[in-house]
């Protein structure tokens, strides 16, 4: 009887998708923790991120690696390929803002391209990803080719 029933938070299979679906993810606050751990975790211990005070800075405030926020919105993404994702092949990303402590981001996502692999047992897809922040600025935008299953 279980074996019959759709799990819940199943991502989507390849053929759930065709080009030009859209779709967003939830939202995340980035906060000075994630900030202080990203930045022990990886040792991007430039200080413009690791240091506090913004004395003679162009950028005022707390800026977050980009780094830390494309972490992110790959976290965002995760309910959308949960169990259907088999790999991340390539992207090209381009940083368009800053951002903060204290912005909350989404990742607002459309489908560029689908194509099966050339055996035919999977699908590669192509997305175009922008991660805005609550003022619906884009920070970053990336274009991910992965290799999803199919149904």
């Amino acid at each position: 009887m279980t074996d019959a029933l759709h799990p819940i938070g199943r991502g989507l299979a390849y053929e759930d998708l065709k080009v030009g679906m859209r779709f967003r993810t939830h939202r995340r606050t980035i906060a000075e923790s994630d900030l202080a751990n990203f930045v022990n975790l990886t040792w991007l211990t430039e200080e413009l991120f690791a240091v506090a005070d913004d004395a003679g800075r162009a950028i005022k405030g707390r800026p977050v690696p980009a780094a830390l926020v494309y972490s992110f919105a790959e976290g965002l993404l995760l309910p959308s390929m949960q169990d259907t994702g088999l790999a991340f092949l390539n992207a090209t990303l381009d940083v368009k803002a800053p951002t903060m402590v204290g912005d909350t981001i989404h990742v607002e996502v459309e489908v560029t391209e689908c194509r099966l692999t050339s055996k035919g047992d999977r699908g590669l897809v192509r997305f175009a990803n922008k991660v805005k922040n609550q003022r619906g600025a884009s920070v970053i935008e990336y274009n991910p080719l992965r290799m999803l299953k199919l149904k």
